[in-house]
C-alpha cells in the first residue's frame, strides 16, 4: 500500500473508513465466500468482484464515453483486487462500499497475505449502531486473520499488551497516531485482571466501531512509562483509567481531558463511560490521510455496481452527452466552412479573380471603389464579425 501522509480534508459524516492486514492464506477467497453467503442470505443486495485493471474503460479511459467523471481522480490500479457491495440499513438507507486488497510487504501474488482498505458511504449520516462494513466483506469470526492493524503487532477485536521497552512503546504509540486510521485506546490496569477483566473493549462497542478500535493494555507497573511514552501526544492516562489517543495532527474538537476516563473497572462489566468516550471520538471530524482521501475519492468517482435504475439513468446521460458532442461538432464544422468562404471572398476582392467566390454584389460594388488594401481590410473585418458568432468565444 502507498505510504500514508495527512491531508487537510476531513471525512464526511456519511462515511465509514477502515484498513488493516490479512495475515492468513487466500484473503480474496475469504472475501468471495463471505459475499456469496451474505447475498444468498439477503443481507446484502449485490456485489462485484473486479480486477482493477479491467475497470479502466469504465472509469473514463479511451473506451469510455464522455461523462461527468472525466475530471475525477485517476482510479487506483495498484490494488490486486477490488470488491464492491451494496446493502440497506434502517429499512431503506443504501450503503455502498469498496474493499481493495494490496500486496503486503512486497510479496506479490493472489493467495498470500494482503493489506486492505475499506470505504463505505451511506445516503445519510453514519450511525455507529449499523452493521460494520468490515463484516460485509470479511467473515465475522476469530478463525480468519483479517483484523490486524497496519501498525505491526496490533490486532482489532482483542487486547494488545504494550511493549515492556519504553522506547519501543513510545515508537509504537507514535505510529498509531500517525499511520493508523483506527481509534486507539490506552487502558491502564490498576491490578492484574482475571479472565473477566481481560475481556476486550470491542465486545461492548456499537457494531460499526468494533472493527475500528485498537485497545492497548498497560500493566500496573507501566503507569509511569506509558505516560512518558505519550508525552509528545500531550495526553495522560489516569491510574486505573483510560484515554483515547488523538490523531496527529489532532482533529477539531479533541480535548485530552474530555477523552480520558478516571476509572475503568476490569471486572467483566460494561465500561459505559469509556464506550461513550470512544463513540464520541469516532464521531468527531477527522483529518484524512492522503491514502484515506484517495480511497474515498475512488468510492465516490469510480463506482461500478449500479442498480437497474442507475444503469438506465447513466445510459440516458451518455446519450445526451453524445448528442451534445455531435451538435458541437456540427456547429464547429459550419463555422469553419463559413470562415473559409469569407476568406476566399476576401482574396477574390483583392485579386479581382473571377474564379474565386465573391460576397454579395452590393458589398462587392461598394468595395471595388477602394484600394486593394482597403478592400482586404473590409473583407477581413467581415471575417472577424463572423467569428464572433462562435459560441465558444
Amino acid at each position: 500500500m502507498p505510504k500514508t501522509s495527512t491531508s487537510l480534508t476531513t471525512a464526511p459524516g456519511t462515511t465509514w473508513l477502515g484498513h488493516g492486514r490479512h495475515l492468513g492464506p487466500s484473503p480474496e477467497q475469504d472475501v468471495r465466500r463471505n459475499l456469496i453467503a451474505l447475498k444468498a442470505a439477503g443481507v446484502i443486495d449485490d456485489f462485484l468482484d473486479l480486477d482493477p485493471s479491467d475497470t479502466f474503460a469504465a472509469d473514463g479511459g479511451p473506451a469510455a464515453a464522455p461523462t461527468a467523471r472525466e475530471h475525477a481522480p485517476v482510479p487506483d490500479f495498484s490494488a490486486r483486487r477490488l470488491f464492491e457491495a451494496r446493502w440497506r440499513v434502517h429499512g431503506d438507507v443504501t450503503v455502498r462500499a469498496q474493499l481493495r486488497c494490496y500486496d503486503l510487504q512486497g510479496r506479490p501474488g493472489d493467495g498470500e497475505a494482503a493489506a486492505w482498505t475499506l470505504a463505505a458511504k451511506a445516503e445519510r449520516m453514519w450511525d455507529q449502531r449499523w452493521p460494520s462494513p468490515a463484516t460485509m466483506f470479511w467473515p465475522d469470526d476469530d478463525r480468519t486473520a483479517w483484523d490486524h492493524d497496519p501498525v505491526a503487532g496490533l490486532r482489532l477485536r482483542t487486547t494488545n499488551r504494550l511493549p515492556s521497552d519504553d522506547k519501543e512503546m513510545r515508537r509504537l504509540l507514535k505510529d498509531c497516531t500517525r499511520v493508523s486510521w483506527n481509534v486507539h485506546v490506552v487502558v491502564h490496569e490498576a491490578m492484574t485482571p482475571d479472565a473477566r477483566g481481560r475481556r476486550p473493549l470491542a465486545h461492548f462497542l456499537p457494531p460499526s466501531l468494533r472493527h475500528r478500535v485498537v485497545e492497548h493494555r498497560a500493566a500496573p507497573e507501566q503507569f509511569q512509562i506509558v505516560n512518558w511514552a505519550m508525552k509528545d501526544l500531550h495526553v495522560r492516562v489516569p491510574r486505573g483509567g483510560a484515554v483515547v489517543l488523538p490523531t496527529v495532527p489532532a482533529g477539531p474538537g479533541y480535548d485530552a481531558e474530555q477523552f480520558a476516563v478516571r476509572s475503568v473497572f476490569l471486572d467483566g462489566s460494561e465500561p459505559t463511560e469509556l464506550v461513550e468516550k470512544v463513540t464520541a471520538f469516532a464521531d468527531l471530524p477527522r483529518a484524512l490521510t492522503a491514502e484515506a482521501e484517495r480511497v474515498l475519492d475512488d468510492l465516490c468517482h469510480h463506482w461500478h455496481l449500479l442498480t437497474v435504475e442507475e444503469e438506465l439513468t447513466h445510459a440516458r446521460e451518455l446519450v445526451a452527452r453524445y448528442a451534445e458532442a455531435l451538435e458541437a461538432m456540427t456547429r464547429s464544422r459550419d463555422l469553419y466552412r463559413e470562415a473559409a468562404e469569407l476568406a476566399q471572398a476576401a482574396l477574390a476582392e483583392v485579386t479581382g479573380s473571377d474564379s474565386l467566390p465573391r460576397p454579395p454584389s452590393s458589398g462587392t460594388a461598394a468595395a471595388s471603389t477602394g484600394s486593394p488594401r482597403t478592400l482586404l481590410t473590409k473583407a477581413l473585418g467581415r471575417f472577424k464579425d463572423a467569428s464572433k458568432q462562435d459560441p465558444r468565444n
